[in-house]
């Protein structure tokens, strides 16, 4: 993949230009990306063929209204090339790979490096600890309350729409169960499988499922949102669904959590420190507990997907360069408010206008990980495992030179503003 600057200068295609001024923030930056994948020097690696019916399951990310209709066929080719060559990677590493796994799930490996990073139970918080109480009298009632809104009082606009869209992505998570049981090797075909995978599975989505509910009852308390508005967004996004590449292998699976566990790491945590900056201790509490069962959850994904670099080191490469190619999308892409269509784009540039998360995370995250799984330490390649290596171990530097790129874009924009239903239709202030 070249930087988006080479490609520019390569291509004279102003269309592209227009699509990425059309798409703010994080948003643009990634434009960037699918348009840098689509280039002929990109082209040339390729893990072999692959089904055009798996690759149509991924789609490009949405474009503003005032976008061309050729300038997002032309980003859509890219992801599609990206996806097909990363199907094409995970069916060849299936087999050997599901063997793996299965057998990860039966010696007691889950069970050691895994399940002990989950919380037992009767220790793990609950949102009832973190909010007012109603055992609690009358009067201790309405002065907990009082005291959660008061505190709320001083949340400005901004920071609440990044709050209400991660609850949105929290609350998808029957979604996110339903792919990652349909990944052959650690699926709970039984609903009560014994094996460590499905235990891991059920386990982890006992402990997510408590971040939807803990935020969701806050957002009620405090009277800052418009929840009826709220509450349709996450409809939607349940009817909707996501668009991801089909998990035609489980390490695929894993390196794509691994990513979005931290990144929903950073970004519950960066909330969590704004709240508190603006005196609402409760948000900031509720959030820092959040985030804090997002770093363990991250660090078991991250656990095996180190795994699969010690079974087979060429393999699990190889994985990583497709999914980075076939670039990793938010869960909450779909989310619409039943008004904006293009809700999830503008989330997503508050998010980097305020901080919460921003296109640089992306870059960060993709050195973190390379580091971690010591991809420039491996040998022993094959031929498409070395040009995997060197893709990933450049990608930090091309994902930057990109998003400098949009940054600069991005300044020379006139302010423009958003109103979101969220916060009953008010301006949010864009960029």
């Amino acid at each position: 993949m070249e930087s988006a600057a080479i490609y520019l200068q390569q291509q004279s295609n102003k269309e592209i230009a227009r699509a990425t001024r059309a798409m703010p923030g994080l948003t643009a930056m990634m434009a960037l990306a699918w348009a840098s994948s689509s280039s002929p020097s990109s082209a040339k690696f390729r893990f072999g063929g692959g089904g055009g019916r798996k690759a149509t399951s991924v789609m490009p990310p949405r474009v503003e209204e005032s976008s061309s209709s050729s300038s997002a066929r032309i980003l859509s080719r890219g992801r599609v090339r990206a996806a097909t060559a990363a199907t094409a990677a995970c069916d060849e590493q299936q087999p050997q790979t599901v063997e793996l796994l299965q057998r990860l799930g039966e010696d007691g490996w889950v069970e050691e490096h895994m399940l002990s990073l989950l919380t037992p139970v009767a220790e793990a918080w609950q949102p009832a600890d973190l909010l007012p109480t109603f055992a609690a009298s009358a009067e201790e009632q309405r002065t907990q309350v009082a005291e959660l809104q008061a505190g709320a009082a001083g949340v400005p606009d901004d920071l609440l729409v990044c709050l209400v869209g991660n609850i949105v992505t929290e609350e998808g998570l029957p979604t996110y169960m339903t792919m990652a049981n349909r990944v052959r090797g650690i699926d709970d075909a039984t609903g009560r499988d014994a094996h460590g995978w499905a235990r891991w599975l059920r386990g982890w989505t006992a402990e997510e499922n408590r971040h939807g509910d803990a935020l969701n009852r806050y957002l009620y308390l405090c009277g800052r949102v418009d929840m009826r508005q709220v509450e349709r967004t996450v409809h939607h996004l349940l009817r909707s669904g996501m668009r991801t590449l089909e998990p035609s292998c489980p390490c695929h699976g894993f390196i794509y959590v691994a990513f979005q566990e931290r990144a929903t790491f950073l970004s519950h945590a960066r909330t969590a420190r704004r709240a508190a900056l603006h005196g609402d201790a409760c948000l900031a509490k509720l959030n820092g507990a959040v985030a804090a069962d997002e770093r363990r959850h991250e660090a078991a994904y991250t656990r095996a997907v180190a795994r699969c670099f010690e079974a087979d080191p060429d393999a699990a490469v190889r994985a990583l360069a497709a999914v980075m190619r076939a670039k990793v999308t938010m869960p909450g892409e779909l989310m619409t408010d039943g008004r904006d269509q293009n809700l999830f784009d503008h989330f997503a540039a508050v998010a980097q206008r305020v901080g919460v998360y921003t296109a640089a995370d992306y870059g960060d995250m993709v050195e973190h990980f390379v580091r971690r799984w010591r991809v420039a330490e491996l040998g022993g390649l094959s031929g498409e495992g070395r040009r995997a290596q060197d893709y990933l171990c450049g990608l930090p530097r091309k994902i930057r030179r990109m998003e400098q790129l949009a940054h600069d874009r991005a300044a020379q924009k006139e302010a423009q503003s958003v109103s979101f239903s969220w916060v009953f239709d008010r301006p949010i202030r864009l960029h």
